[in-house]
């Protein structure tokens, strides 16, 4: 599977990447979309909510289950990437190019765990 370095992660398997401006963009990893399967779904949050580290968000739908998304961080909706609700599909090509939401006002960030723990995590 794959493992972004400079990205950071969760045991539930959400990636984060912390832009220089303090925004938190947030993904599923390569792991949780390989056990998932096929996703068909994305039912996303609405931009101006806010959302709870360890909260869940989201949810996806595969071929096998809903899945729900947990809040890698506690922050405000900026930006719902749309695109996922015409092509859920881009999760499974793309899951660290098919992102969900774009969060501002950040905090949380102490429980987010390295490339290397979570690679070890998932091997």
């Amino acid at each position: 599977m794959k493992v972004l370095d400079h990205l950071f992660y969760t045991v539930s398997h959400e990636w984060v990447e912390m832009l220089e401006d303090g925004t938190a963009v947030v993904g599923i990893t390569d792991f949780a979309q390989h056990e998932l399967g096929d996703l068909v779904y994305v039912n996303l949050p609405e931009v101006g909510d806010k959302v709870e580290a360890g909260k869940r968000f989201c949810d996806v739908e595969s071929v096998k289950a809903v899945s729900d998304v947990y809040a890698p961080v506690s922050g405000v909706i900026l930006e719902v990437n749309e695109e996922l609700m015409d092509a859920p599909e881009k999760l499974n090509t793309d899951p660290y190019g098919a992102w969900f939401v774009k969060l501002g006002e950040v905090s949380g960030k102490e429980r987010l765990i390295s490339a290397e723990i979570y690679r070890g995590q998932t091997e």
